[in-house]
């Protein structure tokens, strides 16, 4: 059973997590399911109209803390965007409608990677362009796609099911309806994904 990886490109732990997911997964002969999602609607289902670690100042000076070790850890570059947080939508709806596509993997990291090493504002359609030239595709076609009605029903769509299937938060792990939250779970998601497939 394959492990369904639920991001926001505007989420801090969700970029350890996209970093390093592909290779631990592929490590252990794990399939992953590329599940972006906005945060935004599972927030104001909360009852938040901003990330809660700008609603809880304590716990936003903790998170930016922590996430600095984590990345020092894992050997991760990071510098803390002088924007919290950035919009992502147009990036989700490009990793959306191509879930599949070979060198989404290398286009996601690309992303966080202009949003938490470089400090570039990920709503502009420029930023995400040179994302997309980096990992050798059509800006063009690849945008033009992603303003589509199709392109917009599809993240729309999933992040529906986001809220359906009880997600709170980014990064999210989905086995089947096993659920782990956290950057610091994925681990155990992948071990929980292998041995299922023992069973």
């Amino acid at each position: 059973m394959p492990l369904n990886f639920w991001f926001d490109f505007a989420s801090t732990y969700s970029y350890p997590t996209v970093m390093r997911i592909e290779r631990l997964a592929a490590e252990r002969g794990v399939n992953i399911v590329w599940r972006p999602f906005l945060l935004g609607p599972v927030f104001n289902a909360q009852g938040w109209n901003d990330s809660p670690f700008n609603i809880y100042p304590a716990k936003g000076r903790y998170m930016w803390r922590d996430l600095e070790r984590v990345c020092l850890a894992e050997g991760i570059q990071f510098r803390r965007p002088s924007q919290f947080p950035r919009n992502g939508l147009l990036a989700a709806r490009i990793a959306c409608w191509y879930d599949e596509a070979p060198w989404l993997p290398d286009f996601l990291r690309a992303v966080f990677c202009a949003n938490f090493q470089d400090d570039l504002d990920i709503s502009e359609v420029a930023v995400v362009g040179k994302c997309l030239a980096a990992v050798g595709q059509s800006t063009e076609i690849i945008l033009a796609q992603a303003q589509s009605a199709e392109a917009k029903a599809k993240l729309r769509a999933q992040s529906e099911e986001a809220l359906t299937r009880g997600i709170f938060g980014a990064p999210f792990f989905t086995i089947g309806d096993e659920h782990f939250w956290g950057n610091d779970r994925l681990e155990q998601a992948i071990t929980y994904c292998v041995n299922l497939g023992k069973s």
